[in-house]
Formats: structure tokens, C-alpha cells, sequence
């Protein structure tokens, strides 16, 4: 039963929403695209038009007539100003930056007029979703208005944007026109950082020429500071005769032969039992604390392998390989 419902629900959106899918790009909200219907307060409306003019030909009243077509021709007037104040919006999807999982993911959603009279009032929300918030923006003439709608992230991976509602009761309430919309926009949805992860994986090994920890052998000389240098290995006599006032430096002590201390974010290091979610939430802590504390690093997940380096080129290309991870 239910997969009929969706398949009706399907055919409907296509044949009467016009929506088959994502739309790419600008559109616009054509007359085929904007529906319109009486709210409560115009059902009433009416109701009250029908007894006045039941009244005004009971009693042969001429200026119950006239109020009569008056208020309905006010009506009548609303109807346009209502659907116009929709019709022929220009919409195109903006930015869309990339979040945590549990976050909330922000769509930026452009509403462009090209007609030379102010739009007032049109609500936008996402249509049937659970804890959507509807904004109210007004687009002027000519002019560009721009509306952030979010939604809850619970999975990692990307997220499209929901199907987006815009509804206007504008001026007088008494109709309601409304239009959907499908932007072509997702987020891309990063694991959650565990909480109290352990430390840091450094892996310690053997070189000929590097850069050693303390107590390592084979005392080198001394070069300037890079990040990632572990604070035991600057050479704090070497600085402190060196006068602040002429421009005064970081220096780190250089080994040959001793052993060099390498971080590695290794997919595979982790236990087969552990959890898949548990172990790329980990791995996300590791990237952002490298980061963090400016220490080049290896990473390791499936086919991709980094060589160790650190910035922002580093660490996005290691949250979204780590978004997107499927595994074999």
C-alpha cells in the first residue's frame, strides 16, 4: 500500500508540480507553476458575499447591490495581487557549506525579481519536513533577496536539499498561492568527531637523515623552527641568545641517525570488530587535531593515500574521502 502511495505521490509531483527530479540552475515560476486556493478567511468571505446578495435581491435592495459587487471586486483584485506577487519569481539555489554530522545544514536560496513592482511577504519552508522553520522575505523590484533554510544532519554523506514550499497570502489573506521548488544543492555531511578520542597515533621509525625526538643520536646542528617541531626539540640555549629586539627566532635541534616520529591516520590500524561509524569518527578527530596543532600527517583510508602535510587543501580532501567512504 504504501509503495502505491509513493508512486501516485511521484506521478502527481511530475504531472501537477512539474517536478521530475532536481532542477538544475535558474527557473522560474511560471503560471502553471503557482496554484491558488481560498484560505478560511476567504471560504468566509464568500459565505458573506452569497448573503448579501441573497439579501440584496430579497429586498430589492440597490445599495446592497453595489456593496455586494464592491467587496467582490475587491476580491477579485486580491486574486491577481496574490498570484502576481508569486508569479514569475526567479529562483536559484546559493551556497551550501559542508558540516558535521548532527549539524545543522544550511541552504542558501536565491529570490530574484525581474518585475518592476515589490514582492512582500512570501513564507519558505521545506515541504513536509519534520522541524523546518518558515522564513518570511520580501524581494524588491528589480533586486535580489536571499533566504537560508536548514535541516538536522543525521547521517553522514551527501544531503540534498529538501523539496522547498513558497507561499504567499498577500495582501488582504483572503487566497493563498503556493509554488514548490527542487534545487539542484546538497551538503556534504562529515562523520561526528568522537568525543574523548585517544591520543594521536604517532608511529615511530627509523631513519638515516631526520628529524629525531629527545634523547635521539647523532646531534646534527640546529635549523629554523617548522611547524609540527615537538616543543622538546627546540633548542632553547641557542634562542635565548638570540636578542628579541633584532628579530629573534624559533630553533629546532636536527639528529641524523636517531628516530623519526610520524603521524599516521590509518584506516587499517583499526580492530575488524570495531564499529565502521565508530572508526571514521576517529579518524575525524585525528584529521582535526593534526590540524589543530599544525602536525603534517599521513592518511590512509581505502584506495586513498596522502603523503604527510598539513593545511586546508590536506584536510578537506581527508573529511570528504571520509564522508563519502563505502566499503567494499
Amino acid at each position: 500500500m504504501t509503495i502505491v502511495r509513493n508512486r501516485i505521490g511521484t506521478l502527481l509531483d511530475r504531472w501537477l508540480y512539474r517536478l521530475a527530479g532536481p532542477e538544475a540552475g535558474e527557473i522560474v515560476l511560471g503560471q502553471r507553476r503557482v496554484f491558488i486556493v481560498p484560505t478560511s478567511a476567504g471560504w468566509g468571505f464568500a459565505f458573506m458575499l452569497v448573503l448579501l446578495f441573497i439579501g440584496s435581491v430579497n429586498y430589492n435592495l440597490n445599495l446592497g447591490f453595489a456593496f455586494t459587487f464592491l467587496i467582490a471586486s475587491c476580491a477579485v483584485v486580491d486574486m491577481h495581487l496574490t498570484f502576481r506577487n508569486l508569479a514569475y519569481l526567479h529562483l536559484a539555489p546559493g551556497r551550501a557549506a559542508p558540516i558535521f554530522c548532527g549539524d545543522m545544514a544550511l541552504f542558501e536560496l536565491q529570490l530574484t525579481n525581474r518585475r518592476k513592482h515589490d514582492r512582500y511577504a512570501i513564507w519558505m519552508d521545506f515541504y513536509a519536513h519534520a522541524g523546518t522553520v518558515a522564513h518570511a522575505v520580501d524581494v524588491a523590484a528589480l533586486d535580489t533577496s536571499t533566504v537560508t533554510l536548514g535541516v538536522a544532519s543525521t547521517t553522514r554523506g551527501w544531503l540534498p536539499a529538501p523539496r522547498v514550499r513558497l507561499v504567499t497570502r498577500f495582501p488582504l489573506g483572503l487566497l493563498r498561492a503556493w509554488s514548490y521548488w527542487q534545487p539542484d544543492l546538497r551538503v556534504l555531511v562529515y562523520p561526528h568527531p568522537e568525543q574523548g578520542a585517544p591520543p594521536l597515533p604517532l608511529v615511530t621509525n627509523s631513519a638515516v637523515h631526520g628529524v629525531g625526538m629527545a634523547g635521539s643520536d647523532d646531534f646534527a646542528g640546529i635549523r629554523a623552527y617548522r611547524p609540527g617541531d615537538s616543543m622538546q626539540q627546540l633548542a632553547w640555549r641557542q634562542i635565548a641568545r638570540i636578542d628579541p629586539g633584532l628579530g629573534g627566532m624559533l630553533l629546532t635541534k636536527q639528529f641524523e641517525g636517531g628516530a623519526v616520529s610520524e603521524l599516521v591516520i590509518d584506516f587499517a590500524g583499526f580492530p575488524r570488530v570495531m564499529d565502521l561509524e565508530l572508526k571514521l569518527s576517529r579518524m575525524t578527530r585525528w584529521v582535526l587535531d593534526a590540524e589543530a596543532a599544525r602536525l603534517p600527517y599521513a592518511f590512509r583510508l581505502g584506495a586513498l593515500n596522502l603523503s604527510p602535510a598539513h593545511g586546508p587543501a590536506q584536510q578537506a580532501t581527508c573529511l570528504q574521502a571520509l564522508a563519502e567512504f563505502a566499503p567494499a
